[in-house]
């Protein structure tokens, strides 16, 4: 598991990706690349002997079909499914940014360049990517590293061991924490209600009454609707904490179908 900071100051628990898994899609994925080359050089083949294409251009285009199969191929899926290429999505992965957001085209772009220094130079293949995963906590290939992003094992056989930190929800806010407008919740104002909430216990009664009192009266004024009436104050910001981080972690991991446009780079 790798921890998550994402950009609203929501602390997520994420599953990394295993390295066996990231080599079985990279299996998978290089079928495919070479039954794509394959069928690209047959076709070259027939121009060159139908059009006469001399050896210039015959290499000009040998070279385009190299570098679209190597490279092109997985910064186009992953651009267009949000960090997916055929070989992620059958064995449950997905390319994220460091802050759990959706993988974006640039980054995408410096992985694809990434991977000729990754696989493909000679006598070194594999080997940097191999070396750079193991000593890595996220296991990161250098194309992860460059791009700031981490491959997460999006499919797994149940949820149970997807933590969200720090709080729980409240079983009897859950409904009314379903309809919170939280658009307005600032990333000081959240990380000021985690901190509350985690030292919570070394407070004194006193500084609990002040310091939530405050805490509340900030998050009231930044999220609708107010909580029903009695709510304590731990009760009241856990849930709001708590209903954040679903819809983080919803975010995040999307359920399993058809891909959405690809987001603006």
């Amino acid at each position: 598991m790798a921890e998550v900071v994402t950009g609203e100051a929501v602390v997520l628990e994420v599953p990394c990706a295993r390295f066996p898994s990231r080599l079985l899609a990279l299996a998978i994925d290089l079928l495919i690349q070479f039954f794509l080359t394959f069928v690209l050089f047959v076709l070259l083949g027939v121009g060159i002997a139908s059009q006469g294409l001399d050896g210039a251009a015959a290499a000009a285009v040998l070279l385009t079909i190299t570098v679209l199969t190597l490279v092109g191929y997985p910064v186009i899926w992953e651009t267009a499914t949000r960090g997916r290429s055929p070989g992620k999505f059958a064995v449950g992965l997905r390319v994220v940014s460091d802050d759990g957001s959706p993988e974006r085209f640039r980054q995408a772009l410096v992985r694809g360049l990434c991977t000729v220094v990754d696989f493909w130079i000679p006598p070194f293949f594999f080997v940097p990517a191999l070396v750079c995963s193991l000593l890595s906590e996220k296991g990161k290939r250098l194309g992860d590293v460059f791009a700031g992003t981490f491959v997460i094992q999006q499919r797994l056989p149940t949820h149970r061991h997807m933590t969200v930190t720090p709080s729980l929800m409240p079983p009897e806010l859950a409904a009314w924490a379903a309809g919170l407008e939280l658009s307005g919740l600032t990333d000081r104002t959240a990380a000021m209600a985690r901190g509350y909430l985690g030292r919570l216990a070394e407070l004194t009664p006193g500084a609990q009454a002040e310091l939530g009192e405050r805490i509340t009266a900030a998050v009231r004024g930044q999220v609708s609707p107010p909580p029903p009436p009695g709510t304590p104050v731990p009760a009241y910001l856990g849930a709001v904490l708590a209903e954040r981080n679903r819809r983080e972690h919803a975010r995040l991991m999307p359920p399993e179908g058809p891909a959405g446009p690809a987001p603006v780079p």
